[in-house]
């Protein structure tokens, strides 16, 4: 039980906002992406990312399409320090991608970032000190003004810096634990260091207002936002940054809002990694953008590949449910959503259209995903329009409906016998063991024909309780006769009920597919047969079915 003074409200609620961004259904275009993955990322891995394993990431979120990537904390450690310098002298970084690095209000810690960042063409020199309530409070133990004092002396070493670097420098100011502070303090802070840096059109400046520990729902930080933009000086040179944290597991929505309240740009990180519950996660967040067809000016589309490298640099795991990237997101178990699913694929390959399919917000096939292996999963759950979607998309072969559910119902007596997940070969592998070609008890050797007065005369030969018979029937077809002189050797008058066939192929020399359906005593049984000429194919479906029907009534 949770006493009741022991937690309150620790957010402030902006007065003066209008909220006229509610009225928004949608973001129209992407924010500006910096991924944070080496420095708010790095730091809350258990084993921080070595030189190589840094290289490789910063090559990955290039690859991404990054044009913004925070690498690090320059003066914070010597793999942080040589990482930066490496990056530079050994001219790694792409023209169009401009580094980021992270520097507390202190001068030693300014002198060597801006030591660090030496020869770089572009960086982004990003300068926070923490300005809440409980951070003035019970960290620092000072008033306002010396908080202000803080941000303004280190700003003033920024700029004084910046005279003498030679690329271009950006400036970034972060009230660090921004949502725990009195709105209207934020902005006076905010100010002052904007006095200081003279933003213009041509060199603006950053203003990232992070979520450090998120303290309320989300449409409150929105309204932070909102508050900001309407009295920070000169928002016109001003690039409105959100760093959204997932304490309450809000951030992606902390970021929509935020976004459609009036910010610009947006740091975080691939699948969310960072401090305690983690960062805003952008592979989530542009996703999203994409679903609603707003580019997000990232390229997701090997996704197998990006969480693999992940993996291995970071240590981390990406947990098997998280949105677009995790290995289950687009799988189906249920057997109606896998029969809805089935459906609306095949609506799409016959009507086209926007992507509107079943219990699947995006295309798998664009984020690097397959159909039959991703989100077709076969278990004991699973249903016959999954199962025949797994054989007709990979392998060709399509049931009649009744089939496909009487095919269903023994593979999934399959899984739950077995407690496990079948993958689409060894679904294959049963319906080919256990429903076609089967020789059983009747095993048919040869057969031919004549034409009769009732039509057809069949010659069979076949093996049947260890002799061979050669028979000879009547029928209206050739499959009638062979079924008529399959009941005069096995003395059971089973009902022939359907028959459907295909080719599996399109060329001349195609093997095709047949399916048999025979009736007996009140069950229906199904077999299938596969044979380069399509009337043997039926025979042997036949035979399938009536084999598996004998094993039954013994």
């Amino acid at each position: 039980m949770i006493h009741q003074n022991k937690y309150e409200k620790q957010y402030f609620s902006p007065s003066g906002v209008t909220m006229d961004w509610v009225k928004r259904d949608a973001l129209e275009k992407p924010p500006i992406w910096c991924s944070v993955d080496l420095r708010d990322g790095n730091q809350a891995l258990v084993i921080p990312m070595s030189l190589e394993e840094k290289l490789d990431f910063f090559k990955l979120l290039c690859r991404l399409g990054f044009k913004e990537i925070e690498i690090g904390f320059p003066a914070a450690s010597e793999t942080e320090y040589t990482f930066c310098r490496t990056l530079i002298e050994q001219n790694l970084i792409p023209d169009d991608v401009t580094i980021q690095v992270l520097t507390q209000s202190r001068e030693h810690i300014i002198a060597k970032t801006f030591e660090a960042i030496d020869g770089a063409k572009h960086a982004i020199v990003h300068l926070y000190n923490s300005t809440s309530v409980a951070q003035r409070e019970q960290v620092f133990r000072r008033s306002k003004a010396e908080i202000v004092e803080i941000a303004e002396f280190g700003a003033k070493l920024c700029r004084d810096y910046k005279a003498k670097a030679k690329g271009k420098i950006t400036f970034e100011y972060s009230p660090e634990s921004f949502t725990g502070t009195e709105p209207e303090f934020a902005a006076e802070i905010c100010n002052k260091v904007i006095d200081i840096w003279q933003p213009s059109a041509e060199d603006k400046v950053i203003i990232n207002l992070p979520v450090t520990v998120s303290h309320s729902m989300p449409h409150v930080y929105a309204a932070q936002v909102e508050y900001m933009c309407k009295n920070l000086v000169g928002r016109e040179n001003l690039i409105i940054s959100l760093h959204p944290h997932n304490d309450r597991g809000c951030a992606v929505a902390d970021s929509e809002l935020g976004l459609l309240a009036g910010g610009d740009r947006v740091e975080g990180t691939l699948f969310g990694n960072g401090e305690r519950t983690g960062n805003v996660d952008i592979i989530t967040l542009a996703l999203n953008l994409y679903s609603q067809g707003v580019e997000p000016g990232l390229d997701f589309s090997n996704m197998p590949e990006i969480t693999a490298l992940y993996e291995r640099v970071t240590g981390m795991h990406v947990y098997e449910r998280q949105p677009y990237s995790g290995k289950l997101v687009f799988a189906a178990f249920s057997g109606s959503h896998q029969d809805a699913i089935a459906k609306g694929m095949k609506w799409r390959e016959e009507k086209g259209g926007v992507w509107n399919v079943p219990y699947l917000p995006i295309d798998p096939a664009d984020v690097g995903r397959t159909y039959d292996a991703d989100v077709i999963r076969i278990n004991s759950q699973s249903g016959k329009g999954g199962i025949g979607y797994i054989l007709e998309s990979r392998y060709k072969l399509i049931l009649p409906p009744k089939m496909r559910e009487a095919f269903g119902y023994h593979v999934k007596g399959i899984s739950d016998h077995e407690h496990r997940e079948l993958p689409p070969a060894e679904v294959y592998d049963i319906f080919m063991r256990d429903f076609v070609n089967l020789a059983g008890k009747v095993a048919l050797e040869s057969d031919s024909y004549l034409e009769s007065e009732q039509g057809i005369k069949a010659v069979v030969k076949l093996a049947y309780g260890g002799k061979m018979r050669e028979v000879l029937a009547d029928g209206n077809g050739r499959l009638d006769a062979v079924s008529n002189a399959l009941k005069t050797v096995i003395e059971k008058d089973y009902i022939l009920d359907s028959y459907t066939s295909h080719a599996l192929e399109e060329s001349s020399s195609a093997r095709a597919a047949s399916f048999v359906s025979v009736r007996f005593g009140g069950k229906t049984y199904w077999g299938a047969g596969i044979h380069s000429d399509i009337f043997e194919s039926s025979v042997l479906a036949l035979f399938s079915a009536v084999n598996r029907m004998l094993a039954d009534q013994e």
